[in-house]
């Protein structure tokens, strides 16, 4: 049966291009009455559309036509029905942020690859860090942190030095940006179904803003961030080019 393809594109002209040539070869859709949703682009494009298309359970595939692809397959015009028809799916949980700024206004977010703190001033931060109620870092010093899922593991979490987490461990990496104090301080890994706490010290004269999948708050008082099962996204990949063997293949490159 021929799948009803909802393509969408980001702004560069080289995804559009690609559109339009897609879009006269298989038809278009609304993503509302698609049974798959094609994203042409980079990785920040790919996550603007599982956050827009959450709400719509609809599987989205990603062809690169950015500069990152992680979470994209390999562009092509020719096969893409039997593509589609092969490909398997990875469901991934993202992070829920709650956050409180120093006015007091509370700021909600999900995040599918990490949430992260970075220091918004020229003085390093400096981070309280609390694990289901219970203080584990009494101070932190660093140009920040950070908390990734395993679909984001080999993003900012792997350029600040931590691990690569396979996509079926229920596992979240915390890592620390830059540590100055503890200056040997790595991170942590933690399960799942833990709710981390940040807690800015010093937050007027050392300020931190915080960023969910781009999503930034600034001048944040404290941020607490768990896993969220009941949001789940599926994105589809070409059998032998999943999530799981690009993690694996990430690490002897």
């Amino acid at each position: 049966m021929t799948k009803r393809i909802a393509f969408l594109a980001s702004d560069v002209d080289v995804a559009q291009s690609a559109r339009e040539a897609l879009v006269a070869r298989y038809g278009n859709v609304s993503p509302r009455d698609a049974d798959v949703v094609v994203a042409l682009g980079g990785d920040g494009f790919m996550l603007r559309t599982l956050h827009s298309t959450q709400h719509l359970d609809k599987p989205v595939y990603g062809m690169n036509r950015g500069t990152i692809g992680f979470l994209m397959n390999e562009y092509g015009e020719t096969d893409l029905l039997s593509r589609l028809s092969e490909a398997e799916e990875e469901v991934i949980n993202p992070l829920f942020m709650k956050a409180m700024d120093q006015s007091g206004a509370m700021h909600e977010a999900l995040a599918i690859n990490e949430v992260s703190l970075l220091r918004a001033g020229p003085q390093a931060a400096r981070l309280k860090i609390s694990v289901d109620g219970r203080e584990r870092l009494e101070e932190l010093v660093c140009d920040g942190a950070l908390l990734s899922t395993p679909a984001g593991s080999t993003a900012y979490n792997y350029s600040a030095h931590g691990p690569i987490l396979p996509i079926g461990a229920d596992v979240l990496a915390l890592t620390a940006i830059a540590a100055f104090r503890p200056r040997r301080w790595r991170g942590a890994l933690l399960p799942k179904t833990a709710q981390v706490r940040f807690d800015v010290i010093e937050a007027d004269k050392r300020p931190v803003m915080a960023d969910a999948d781009s999503i930034s708050i600034s001048d944040i008082d404290w941020v607490e961030i768990r896993s969220e099962p009941k949001v789940q996204h599926r994105i589809l990949f070409d059998p032998g080019h999943g999530l799981e063997e690009r993690l694996i293949s990430e690490q002897f490159t």
